[in-house]
């Protein structure tokens, strides 16, 4: 008896339990209380909390706005125009009048007005060739950052392509596709593009293609990466419940790789983007640098850099002229960097603030 009495005040507290519950949650609005948060922006809250993420976004949105209105702003010479305003230039001719022999000196041009300081007229000076540095910073700038983007975006899209094609079918393509990225990545890249280079050089190739030739060649040989990297993904994926559901609906192998893998890989290919487009940048400064990128009078950032290799002097006195390019390599790379290391933080799943 005394058990069955237990039992009904046990139940009884129950019952009054769940109506208190019930009566808090009808007089409560939980709505208001509780904040759900998606995971886009829980992401996008643990980036910006990072104080590496901000300042390597300062530092690529200086650079870009540098490069970009940069010019527009500052429109006192152009990226080839050369000051002509130093001493003048003489041209000495030989005359002989009457069996008397002379000298005619005729002036012909303003010299150039080359390795000229820092001044109001020029505000880095001037190169070896009396060409504004503060202008072709700029113009220097846009052609190596927009071809770093290039480069990185197609060597993507052939990672992601030959990666979610091995990863899928597996067996003798992933055998395949493998087999090629070990043989890729076995080839020596710069002595290959140095080969090539010259090769292009050799068949009157013009100059100003130099830089955009190379950079597609070196997409083709630096997929390899992205490739493996999806490749693991969609090993891993492919057999999660969500697959079998899409194979039991019919969907098309096309379907199933870009709409329902590729989509889940994306955190890792963007953090692998972030990241290669400051390995890029450097790959285009140092193939200007060895003379196979873009030739003067043309700018980059690695052709003005290049200078240094054949004057001494300059490497030693004019510091304005190599400088600046050096630093701005510096902050681009570094900008990358930050901002990758910031997103492989912020998609970190085990992140929980």
């Amino acid at each position: 008896m005394e058990d069955d009495k237990n039992l009904v005040n046990e139940t009884s507290l129950e019952e009054k339990e769940v109506q208190v519950v019930s009566e808090v949650d009808k007089d409560t609005p939980l709505d208001k209380n509780l904040k759900l948060m998606s995971p886009g922006r829980m992401v996008m809250r643990r980036f910006f909390r990072s104080k590496l993420s901000i300042t390597g976004l300062v530092m690529l949105f200086s650079l870009f706005v540098f490069c970009w209105l940069g010019p527009v702003v500052y429109q006192r010479w152009g990226e080839t125009e050369s000051d002509r305003t130093g001493s003048i230039a003489y041209t000495e001719y030989e005359a002989e009048i009457d069996g008397e022999k002379f000298i005619q000196f005729v002036e012909t041009d303003n010299g150039i007005n080359s390795l000229a300081g820092p001044s109001s007229e020029h505000i880095l000076g001037t190169d070896e060739q009396g060409m504004d540095i503060f202008t072709r910073l700029m113009y220097g700038g846009r052609l190596s950052l927009m071809i770093s983007f290039l480069a990185v975006f197609l060597t993507s899209a052939l990672g992601i392509i030959m990666g979610g094609i091995a990863g899928y079918y597996g067996g003798i393509v992933d055998n395949i596709i493998m087999r090629i990225c070990d043989v890729l990545m076995c080839l020596p890249t710069l002595p290959l593009m140095l080969i090539i280079g010259t090769v292009l050089d050799a068949n009157g190739v013009p100059s100003s293609y130099y830089i955009y030739l190379l950079m597609g060649l070196l997409s083709l040989f630096s997929w390899t990466g992205m490739a493996r990297l999806v490749r693991g993904q969609i090993l891993f994926l492919r057999e999660q419940e969500y697959m079998v559901a899409a194979e039991a609906m019919g969907y098309s192998t096309s379907r199933k790789i870009f709409k329902h893998l590729i989509p889940n890989v994306l955190p890792q290919i963007l953090v692998s983007m972030t990241l290669s487009l400051g390995s890029m940048i450097l790959y285009e400064s140092t193939l200007s640098y060895l003379n196979l990128g873009v030739r003067v009078p043309y700018a980059s950032w690695g052709t003005m850099v290049q200078i240094i290799s054949s004057r001494p002097d300059i490497l030693q006195n004019n510091f304005n002229v190599w400088g600046p390019s050096g630093i701005c390599i510096i902050i681009a790379v570094l900008g990358f960097n930050f901002v990758g290391d910031g997103l492989r933080d912020a998609l970190d799943p085990k992140q929980r603030r």
